[in-house]
């Protein structure tokens, strides 16, 4: 082993020595709960042989795994015979690096004989990459999870009215990073009535259309179960833990997504039946959540699939999502091919097919309301792009 790499494994060795023992977690997922793709296997196995031969590794050192956990950078992986913490290869730093490894990334991993440690050589390609845009005019998508088949849209019921825009805008990003989406509503038990409860969830429908599933739970309603659930039932949605379960069934992987107090954390350890992950309070002047969640990491839920816990987003910005605005809003896209003017914001332009959808009542107006709202932020976002960036 050279100096520098024996210095790297060194440092690296030192800050894994602060990380939590993989050891004491009972609820990470294992390799076998897990499903690469055809096309992964076949990628892993070519990349084996020319691996080997390149950089004269023992085939047998190296192996397909999963990354399940990570603890500021460091991953912790899980293969068919072990789970890990590994450190990246050498060649996926600097200006030519290939992708640095994502909670939910396949990647080819080395791991010597005698070694409690590996090395993660290649990332294998992605089926889908939950990724948001960081940074300002020259910023960059960050990846909050890879090979995610289902995004959990997490939102917070309470004495306001539901945040449609944002509900929205993250099944927008969802759909454009190739996984489906549903909704998740929280804390039910917050709402002042039956009632109030019955009009965010027909302001989520109305906005989302039949397409995107919705289904709502409470963690402190035993007093008002049967109200609630009642509710849910004449909404039309599912309700409580098991309705949130039948969302990611045995075999697929999701991601809980929503803003800090959206009670995600809350949510998961009603899933997994007790107190693993963090949780607490909200502000209440502003009603705002606290970050409880510090890692980015896979839980696998009893009964059911994977979910990767992430920590709440405090932005969500939309750069470069029109393909998933299509995809979301399907008849809006459709009909706007129709408007006289081809900038139609339709908002109140004459001869505009959109508005004409709406009066005729087969476009609800919230769904229009969002999908104005969204469109115009993304016109927005993309003019203040650097024209050299690619998004």
């Amino acid at each position: 082993m050279s100096a520098r790499r024996a210095g790297r494994a060194a440092r690296h060795g030192e800050a894994a020595g602060a990380l939590p023992a993989l050891s004491g977690m009972s609820d990470l997922p294992s390799f076998d709960e897990l499903a690469p793709t055809a096309g992964q296997l076949e990628e892993c196995s070519a990349l084996v042989g020319s691996l080997a031969r390149m950089r004269g590794i023992a085939a047998g050192e190296l192996s397909l795994g999963c990354v399940v956990r990570l603890d500021r950078g460091f991953p912790a992986v899980a293969c068919a015979d072990a789970t890990f913490r590994a450190e990246h290869a050498t060649s996926l730093a600097g200006p030519a690096a290939g992708l640095l490894p994502a909670v939910g990334d396949w990647v080819v991993v080395r791991r010597a004989p005698g070694h409690d440690m590996g090395v993660i050589e290649q990332v294998l390609a992605r089926k889908s990459d939950i990724a948001r845009w960081r940074g300002g005019s020259r910023g960059e998508r960050q990846t909050l999870a890879a090979n995610v088949d289902v995004v959990l849209v997490a939102q917070a019921l309470g004495g306001r009215p539901v945040s449609v825009g944002r509900i929205a805008r993250s099944v927008v990003v969802a759909r454009d990073c190739g996984a489906d989406a549903s909704v998740v509503l929280t804390k039910a038990d917050r709402v002042a009535h039956a009632g109030c409860f019955l009009d965010d969830v027909s302001r989520v429908r109305d906005a989302l259309g039949e397409g995107v599933d919705v289904v709502a739970c409470a963690s402190g309603a035993a007093a008002r179960g049967d109200e609630l659930a009642g509710a849910a039932r004449r909404a039309g949605i599912g309700w409580g833990d098991e309705a949130v379960r039948a969302l990611v069934p045995a075999g697929v992987v999701g991601i809980v997504l929503g803003e800090s107090g959206a009670g995600k954390s809350t949510l998961l350890n009603s899933l997994l039946g007790h107190a693993a992950l963090e949780t607490a309070g909200v502000r209440e002047r502003d009603d705002a959540g606290r970050h409880t969640t510090v890692c980015r990491r896979m839980v696998s839920l009893p009964g059911a699939g994977v979910v990767v816990d992430e920590p709440g987003l405090r932005s969500l910005p939309l750069v470069g999502h029109e393909h998933g605005l299509s995809l979301v809003f399907p008849e809006v896209c459709e009909a706007a091919a129709g408007c006289r003017f081809r900038d139609c914001t339709h908002t109140s332009e004459p001869g505009c097919a959109v508005l004409a959808e709406v009066a005729a009542g087969r476009v609800p107006a919230e769904r229009l309301d969002a999908y104005r709202a969204l469109a115009a932020e993304m016109r927005d976002s993309r003019q203040g792009i650097d024209p050299d960036v690619t998004l």
